[in-house]
């Protein structure tokens, strides 16, 4: 990329982000078709946990892409939901797939934090 006009090259740090910001999204939505199949109550709590995750890691990657001046509590938001996600999916140790996703949300919320705290 280069400088057009305010537009500066996105760094290293927030392009690992958005990845990360992506890749969890990802995760997130795979998770939830394989929570549907599984069905019953208590997968309720991890679901609404994986919209809101998937929901906030899209829209947190879409907002560093534009450069957004609330990108930084997007990204501390973005971590907060990713948090609570990979808690929600730690309830089901035996579920490689919920494993998968946990690893991705802690990762993702660990980038999130480290831009929410960075100037953008």
């Amino acid at each position: 990329m280069t400088q057009t006009g305010n537009m500066t090259a996105m760094s290293k740090a927030m392009q690992d982000c958005v990845e990360a910001c992506m890749s969890c999204h990802n995760v997130c939505e795979e998770t939830m078709s394989s929570c549907m199949q599984m069905g019953g109550q208590a997968q309720m709590q991890v679901m609404r946990a994986l919209m809101d995750c998937s929901e906030m890691t899209r829209m947190c990657a879409d907002m560093m892409m534009r450069r957004s001046p609330m990108s930084a509590e997007m990204c501390a938001m973005c971590a907060k939901a990713c948090d609570m996600c990979a808690e929600a999916c730690m309830a089901m140790p035996d579920d490689p797939q919920m494993m998968r996703c946990a690893e991705s949300c802690r990762r993702c919320a660990e980038m999130c934090r480290a831009m929410a705290g960075a100037a953008m």
